[in-house]
């Protein structure tokens, strides 16, 4: 219970036999986001999807592409939204500022929910018809 280790979803039939090159499949697979889970990346997804993209990783290693054309080959057939982490440009800038769009929201909810509760509303004054009803009532009131 001490240690936790991470659970991967690579089944043994998939791991290839040369430990660099595995390890280097699990650097890439690791960067790579499971298109079907969406928030884990395909090393640690058990998706089919998932599945099938790390096999296509380790075939394109043993092909002997190199880990940066490997990720472009991927990225090339599924887009910006593979990527763990897409590059900064134009179409993916949502992407990238989303999270700080929603915690300024968030914060600009808060102070207006606060900003509400602190400034009570004072008493509003009465008419002068108010007034003359109270006084026939027999209460006095405080007329400014």
């Amino acid at each position: 219970m001490l240690l936790i280790i991470p659970a991967y979803a690579v089944t043994p039939g998939e791991k290839l036999p040369d430990p660099a090159m595995e390890a280097r499949a699990r650097a890439i697979t690791g960067e790579l986001r499971c298109l079907v889970c969406q928030n884990q990346s395909v090393d640690d997804s058990d998706a089919s999807l998932a599945r099938d993209l790390r096999v296509l990783v380790r075939e394109k290693l043993k092909e002997g592409m190199t880990d940066a054309q490997v990720k472009e080959y991927v990225h090339s057939r599924y887009g910006d939204f593979v990527l763990l982490r897409p590059p900064l440009r134009p179409g993916t800038i949502l992407l990238w500022t989303a999270p700080l769009i929603a915690l300024l929201a968030g914060a600009a909810a808060v102070w207006a929910a606060a900003r509400r509760r602190r400034a009570p509303a004072g008493p509003s004054r009465l008419t002068a018809e108010e007034h003359e009803r109270l006084k026939a009532l027999g209460v006095e009131s405080d007329k400014d």
